[in-house]
């Protein structure tokens, strides 16, 4: 099924290719533009995806937080873990922002001509203020006064923290009052998951109305940048995956990262062919308990919790994407705006739903905070899909990775002792 996905949404994007270039800006079909109907094609999945953000985000940061709240390992070994998983993260994160930052793949060729100038005064209205304002107005949107006006406006950064809040305290509440607003929450969330299943059904839809438009207004030039963001992604996630992640490995946790690699390759595999970490996650656990030789205590705790905590792939990715987006239309992002970027990237990572180009949300999330139109996303849309496989196995290595430190944390000291990794099924 999952291929089948794949195959369509790539004979999805040959379409959009031969349609958006053959046909222009100006072609026409009974006296309609088809640039508008590759628009509307791709606003209608682009709504579709805007409605599950809020509930879905909420949902799924409240009920994780509250299982962690009711756990009882939760104490010094969820704050080791939940300090590893921060860190890791930011460390990806900060890996993207360099890269977006000094090659600016969203510069190369004029992709969309420069917004006028009263869009511009639409866009990241905090951007033109001083660097107090743009602070000031960063820390009104983590406290909003009014929660469900915040979540009906799209402002995420009140609604993760207030989730974060709310999912945490269901667990220090009356046993009953708990178990059925976490029953609630669980429910809703087990229903997203489920309408979100059902907008990714029209993916390749969705993937042909964006690309068409794109390439319909900006023709060839978008291909060259695309791949450039493409190479820029890529190279991110090499740097991460292949250096910093080996580095913590070997000097903090003293374990060989060739020898885990080697334990964790049937996971790896399993997570490029699914682009999903949580079906991925019988296959991780699998070989971090029996490759890698973390204990069971240590694995069932962290293993399930970073399917969704612990995206930091998806979060170098998100980060690349936004300011690629950014770049395109001609907003430079600096200062203030970088850390609310960087702040929004690491929240919404932690309410990402492991499953196949789920990043998608977290992009729309951050373009509709910062006040960017949303159907930039468009523009990568063509390389989504790829790039999801790539970023779901260092989703899964990191976590892995994660697993090892916390291990080595808690004093386990035959870990990576079985050299031969056992067969996936």
């Amino acid at each position: 099924m999952k291929n089948k996905t794949l195959l369509n949404v790539l004979i999805a994007i040959l379409l959009a290719v031969v349609a958006g270039l053959t046909t222009g800006p100006e072609t026409a079909l009974f006296g309609v533009p088809l640039i508008k109907i590759y628009g509307l094609i791709g606003q209608l999945f682009l709504n579709a995806l805007s409605l599950v953000v809020v509930p879905l985000v909420a949902a799924s940061i409240i009920t994780g937080m509250a299982r962690m709240g009711t756990d009882q390992s939760f104490g010094l070994l969820g704050l080791k873990t939940f300090g590893y998983f921060i860190l890791t993260s930011l460390i990806a994160i900060c890996v993207g922002l360099g890269l977006a930052l000094f090659l600016a793949p969203g510069t190369l060729g004029t992709l969309i001509p420069q917004l006028d100038s009263m869009r511009l005064n639409e866009v990241a209205p905090m951007l033109q203020s001083d660097a107090f304002s743009k602070v000031e107005q960063i820390v009104l949107k983590l406290i909003p006064s009014n929660i469900l006006a915040a979540a009906s406006q799209g402002q995420m950064l009140g609604l993760i923290l207030f989730s974060m809040v709310f999912g945490y305290f269901i667990s220090k509440t009356d046993a009953h009052a708990a178990s059925v607003v976490l029953g609630f929450w669980t429910g809703v969330f087990q229903i997203m998951m489920k309408i979100t299943h059902l907008v990714m059904i029209a993916l390749p839809i969705g993937v042909f109305g964006l690309v068409a438009k794109a390439l319909a207004t900006t023709g060839i030039d978008t291909i060259a940048s695309v791949a450039w963001f493409f190479g820029t992604v890529l190279l991110g996630l090499a740097i991460y995956a292949l250096v910093l992640l080996p580095l913590l490995l070997k000097f903090i946790a003293g374990v060989s990262p060739i020898a885990h690699y080697r334990a964790m390759l049937p996971a790896l595999v399993t997570a490029f062919s699914t682009s999903s970490s949580a079906a991925t996650l019988p296959v991780t656990l699998e070989c971090v308990e029996k490759n890698a030789g973390v204990s069971n205590r240590i694995s069932s705790f962290i293993l399930p919790l970073g399917t969704s905590v612990n995206l930091s792939g998806s979060a170098l990715y998100v980060c690349v994407g936004v300011l690629f987006i950014a770049q395109v239309y001609g907003v430079n992002l600096h200062g203030p705006s970088l850390i609310l970027v960087v702040l929004m990237t690491l929240m919404t990572s932690l309410g990402t739903a492991g499953i196949p180009s789920a990043s998608m949300f977290s992009i729309v999330v951050i373009l509709s905070t910062l006040g960017l139109p949303a159907d930039g996303i468009g523009l990568i849309m063509a390389v989504e899909r790829l790039l999801d496989m790539f970023r779901t196995v260092v989703n899964v290595f990191g976590t892995s990775c994660c697993a090892v430190l916390v291990a080595r944390a808690e004093g386990e000291s035959e870990i990576v002792i079985h050299p031969e990794p056992v067969a996936s099924e």
